[in-house]
């Protein structure tokens, strides 16, 4: 069953407009040749992801660094693996096309027929403990810290912590001003970084609110790390248990 749409729906959606507005006006150089805002051609199913989180607010908040080329590049959702986004979440919305889009990583929506190991992983921990969505958005809400996907000429995903300094800054100047506003709406008691980057980037925006919230970090489920591959949901699923979020 859906949450009814509120006032937190509302607050939500105008956080993510501003950040879709205020990440468009920067610009960045080589090697970033392509960047996709998926808050822009993607924006009906984003809106759609947002209505949701619960309207009474969660307890947990986990954030991942940014979208992967054929995660919430394809459909809006952050870790957003085509089947868990449609057949999970129940999110299914055209998508459009980014106005500048590389050869090699086209945007094809819910038609996209490439899976994203990161958010298969992902979403599927939840799927097994949770088995319907409803309940894990009951207490759980989950985001990206940066909007964009950056990507080179010959197609290579760079990540926002290899931009250059100048670019960095005012793209995380951004981020963190989204950032530190849906903590205020969502209120959690738990920010949960997957990922070190993640991590931190939540210890500074608490830093800057002055509140004291339990921040802590899970493994990122990339298939690029070695212990990710091993077992990451036993590995996920630990760690969350140690930080006093799961029983």
């Amino acid at each position: 069953m859906a949450f009814r749409f509120g006032k937190l729906h509302r607050q939500l959606i105008q956080a993510a407009s501003e950040l879709r507005d205020n990440v468009s006006t920067l610009s960045f150089t080589p090697p970033v040749t392509h960047v996709y805002n998926p808050l822009q051609y993607a924006w009906d199913a984003h809106v759609a992801y947002l209505k949701k989180a619960n309207p009474r607010g969660i307890r947990t908040l986990l954030m991942g660094m940014n979208p992967g080329p054929w995660g919430m590049a394809q459909t809006g959702v952050p870790f957003g693996e085509i089947n868990f986004v449609r057949d999970w979440i129940g999110i299914n919305e055209s998508v459009a096309r980014p106005e500048h889009e590389h050869p090699k990583r086209k945007i094809e929506g819910f038609a996209c027929q490439r899976s994203e190991v990161s958010g298969r992983r992902f979403w599927g921990l939840f799927q097994k403990k949770f088995e319907k969505c409803d309940l894990f958005f009951e207490d759980h809400f989950v985001a990206n810290f940066c909007p964009l996907v950056f990507m080179e000429e010959t197609g290579r995903n760079r990540t926002p912590d290899k931009l250059p300094k100048v670019e960095k800054e005012a793209l995380d100047q951004f981020c963190q001003e989204h950032l530190t506003r849906i903590i205020e709406i969502l209120e959690p008691e738990f920010l949960v970084g997957v990922g070190a980057y993640a991590e931190k980037q939540f210890e500074h925006a608490t830093e800057t609110l002055k509140c004291s919230i339990a921040t802590s970090r899970i493994l990122h489920p990339s298939p690029a790390s070695p212990a990710a591959n091993r077992d990451w949901p036993g590995t996920a699923t630990q760690q969350l248990t140690e930080a006093g979020i799961w029983l």
